[in-house]
C-alpha cells in the first residue's frame, strides 16, 4: 500500500533568493509527488504549459497566478462562453489601455500599505490559497510581492485521498471546498488568460451555475455550451481561482496584486457578493497618495459608492492627492470630475499648478511638445474650471498670467476684474470652493421688504451670535431700485471682542432691479464658534437700494434631514452702521454650512 505523506508548505518553498537571482520560476517544486495517493492517481496540472512534474495540487495555485497583477484585458474575446462584459463608462478603444495601465498603478499603490499583514477583508489563509500579502515583508516592492506569489503558488500541495474523502468532510461547505480547483468530479476545464500565461483550471459545472448567473445561463440557458473546455482569454487565472475559490467555500482570498482583476472577474460574472468584498478591499486602503487612482478605477468599473469615497478624500486632503505620483496618471474626465468640485480644500493657485503638471503628463502620453499652446490643448474644458477669480492679484500675476496658457484677452480681463469696479465681466467661475461637504443653508432676518435704502461710504453693520458652530460663507444683499445695476462691496466678518477681521472679500455684484437677494460670498468661509460675538459687515458703493423691516432677534434654521438647529441671536451694533439694525436695514441673509 503506498503512502502519501505530507509535509508542510515551508518546506517545500524554493529559497526567494534563488528566484531573486534569476532562476527560471517555471522550474519544477523543490520536491514533487506526482504520484500521491492510495488509487496512484498523478496529480492534475493547472497550466495548459507545464510537464508532469510542475503540478501544484488539486487545491494548490500554480506560479501563474503571480502574474495576474495588472495584465487584465478587460475586452472579452470571442463567444467562448465566458459570460457578458461589465458595462464601463470607457470606451472600448482608448479606455481598456488606461484600465490596463491605471490597474497596474492601483496595485503598486495599494501594496505597501496591505503588504504587512493580512488584509482585513480577507478571511483566514488556508495551505492551498493563492499567495497574499501577508506573506511579503512591509518594505518588499512590488516586483518582489510578485516573485514571491510566484514561489510560493509553484509548491506542491497535499492532496488527500479520492476514495472515500467525503467520509472526512461533516458539513457540506467543506465539501464543496475540498471540490475547488479539484479534478474529483469535475465536468469542465476552463483556459484561463492568454499567451504563455494559460492556465488549465477544473470546474464543476452545478457549483457555478448555483453561485452565477452568467455561469447558470451558460451552461443551461437557451444557448448552453456542450464544450468541456472554455477560454477566457480576459480573465487573469488568479482573479478566476479567487471567484472559484469565493463560490465553492464563501472564502474571499484578495490582496492588493488581485484585488482589481477579481473586481472585474466578479462583475463579469455578476457575483455581487465577492464584489462588494473587493470594493470595502479598496476603501479599507484608501490615502490621499492613491485616492485619484482608486478614483479612475472606481469610475472604470463603475463603483459609485468607491467614487465617492475617493472623492471625499481628495476634498479632505487635496494638497497631498494633488502632490501623489498617481494625480498625473488620470483621465481628463477624472481632472474635470473633481475641478467641478465646491470642496476641494486648497487654494487656487495649488489646483492650477497641479493642472499644469497633469497637462504635461498628458502632452507626452500624446506625444506633444509641452509647449503652452499643447499644455491648453490637452487641458480642453478642465481650463475652464480653475477659478482664477478667486486668487490674489499677486498669485494670478506670479504664475497663470506668466505661463503661457491663457490667451492675452483672458489674462486682461482678469486683471481688470482684480483691479476696477463694476468687474468686467470674465470666462471663468467665481464662485468659491466652500472645503465643506453637506449642503448649503442660510437664514432671512427679516419679514418684509420696503425701498428706500442710501450709501455714503458707511458700512451696514450687524452684530450677531450663533448656538452651534459654523462656516459662514457669504450674504446675500439687497439691489438696486432703479433697475439693473452693479454694486462694489466689501463685505467683512469681525471678532468683536478682539476686532480682528477674520474673514472679508472686496468684490462686486449685480442686481436686476428686483426686491430678491443677491449672493456675495467670501473667498474662504469663516468659522464662528458657538456664544461668541461677530459682527456682519458690508460696505456698498452704488445708487439706493431696497432694504429689509420687521426684523427678527433670534432666526433658528432646522435641518430637514437631521432636524438640527441651528440659532441666530442679532444684536444693534453700535458706532457707524448707516442705520442698519436689527429691524430694518442691509444684511438680510447669511449663507452658511453647519
Amino acid at each position: 500500500m503506498r503512502c502519501c505523506v505530507y509535509i508542510p508548505r515551508q518546506s517545500l518553498q524554493c529559497s526567494p533568493s534563488k528566484m531573486a537571482a534569476g532562476e527560471n520560476s517555471n522550474r519544477a517544486p523543490c520536491l514533487n509527488f506526482p504520484n500521491c495517493g492510495p488509487l496512484g492517481n498523478a496529480q492534475a496540472s493547472n497550466s495548459a504549459h507545464s510537464t508532469a512534474t510542475n503540478n501544484g495540487g488539486s487545491m494548490g495555485v500554480t506560479e501563474g497566478a503571480s502574474r495576474a497583477a495588472g495584465n487584465a484585458n478587460t475586452q472579452s474575446g470571442p463567444d467562448t462562453g465566458g459570460g457578458t462584459d461589465v458595462a464601463v463608462r470607457a470606451s472600448p478603444s482608448t479606455q481598456n489601455a488606461r484600465r490596463q495601465s491605471a490597474s497596474q498603478n492601483a496595485m503598486a499603490a495599494l501594496a505597501p500599505t496591505a503588504a504587512g499583514g493580512t488584509p482585513a477583508t480577507a478571511s483566514n489563509m488556508t495551505a492551498t490559497s493563492a499567495a497574499t500579502a501577508s506573506s511579503v515583508e512591509p518594505s518588499a516592492s512590488l516586483p518582489s510581492v510578485l516573485n514571491s506569489t510566484a514561489s510560493s503558488a509553484s509548491v506542491l500541495v497535499y492532496r488527500e485521498p479520492v476514495y472515500n474523502w467525503q467520509a472526512t468532510k461533516s458539513t457540506v461547505k467543506e465539501r464543496f471546498a475540498f471540490l475547488f480547483n479539484n479534478e474529483v468530479l469535475s465536468d469542465v476545464h476552463f483556459l484561463v488568460g492568454k499567451g504563455m500565461g494559460v492556465q488549465r483550471i477544473p470546474a464543476h459545472r452545478f457549483a457555478l451555475a448555483v453561485g452565477s448567473a452568467v455561469f447558470d445561463a451558460m451552461f443551461n440557458g437557451g444557448m448552453a455550451t456542450t464544450s468541456t473546455e472554455i477560454e477566457l482569454p480576459d480573465v487573469e487565472p488568479a482573479a478566476f481561482l479567487a471567484l472559484l475559490k469565493f463560490l465553492y467555500s464563501d472564502e474571499v482570498q484578495i490582496g492588493p496584486e488581485t484585488v482589481m482583476t477579481t473586481l472585474y472577474t466578479a462583475k463579469k460574472y455578476a457575483v455581487p457578493a465577492l464584489e462588494a468584498h473587493c470594493v470595502e478591499f479598496l476603501k479599507k486602503n484608501l490615502r490621499a497618495d492613491n485616492a485619484f487612482m482608486l478614483l479612475t478605477q472606481a469610475r472604470l468599473f463603475d463603483e459609485p459608492q468607491l467614487a465617492s469615497l475617493c472623492l471625499e478624500n481628495i476634498d479632505k486632503n487635496t494638497a497631498d492627492a494633488l502632490a501623489a505620483e498617481g494625480f498625473t496618471d488620470i483621465d481628463l474626465d477624472t481632472l474635470v470630475a473633481v475641478l467641478e468640485r465646491d470642496t476641494l480644500g486648497v487654494r487656487e493657485v495649488r489646483l492650477f499648478v497641479a493642472a499644469v503638471r497633469w497637462a504635461e503628463a498628458e502632452a507626452q502620453r500624446q506625444q506633444f511638445q509641452p509647449t503652452p499652446e499643447n499644455k491648453r490643448r490637452v487641458l480642453g474644458k478642465a481650463l475652464s474650471l480653475i477659478r482664477f477669480p478667486l486668487m490674489t492679484i499677486e498669485e494670478f500675476a506670479a504664475g497663470p498670467a506668466q505661463s503661457g496658457i491663457l490667451t492675452d484677452r483672458e489674462v486682461v480681463s482678469l486683471f481688470l476684474h482684480f483691479t476696477v469696479n463694476p468687474k468686467p465681466h470674465v470666462d471663468f467661475i467665481d464662485r468659491p470652493r466652500c472645503c465643506l461637504r453637506g449642503k448649503e443653508c442660510s437664514i432671512t432676518r427679516f419679514g418684509q421688504v420696503e425701498s428706500r435704502w442710501g450709501y455714503s461710504g458707511t458700512s451696514d453693520r450687524i452684530r450677531f451670535s450663533v448656538n452651534r458652530r459654523i462656516f459662514v460663507v457669504g450674504f446675500g444683499l439687497y439691489g438696486s431700485i432703479h433697475g439693473p445695476t452693479d454694486y462694489q462691496v466689501n463685505i467683512q466678518i469681525i471678532h468683536t471682542d478682539s476686532n480682528t477681521v477674520l474673514g472679508q472679500n472686496d468684490t462686486g455684484f449685480s442686481c436686476d432691479g428686483s426686491a430678491s437677494t443677491f449672493r456675495v460670498m467670501f473667498k474662504e468661509p469663516v468659522e464662528i464658534l458657538p456664544s461668541v460675538n461677530y459682527i456682519a459687515c458690508a460696505t456698498l458703493k452704488g445708487p439706493d437700494s431696497h432694504y429689509g423691516t420687521k426684523g427678527m432677534r433670534k432666526v433658528t434654521h432646522e435641518a430637514p434631514a437631521t432636524g438640527t438647529k441651528t440659532c441666530f441671536t442679532f444684536c444693534y451694533a453700535a458706532g457707524n452702521n448707516n442705520g442698519t439694525s436689527v429691524e430694518d436695514g442691509q444684511i438680510p441673509e447669511v449663507i452658511f454650512y453647519t
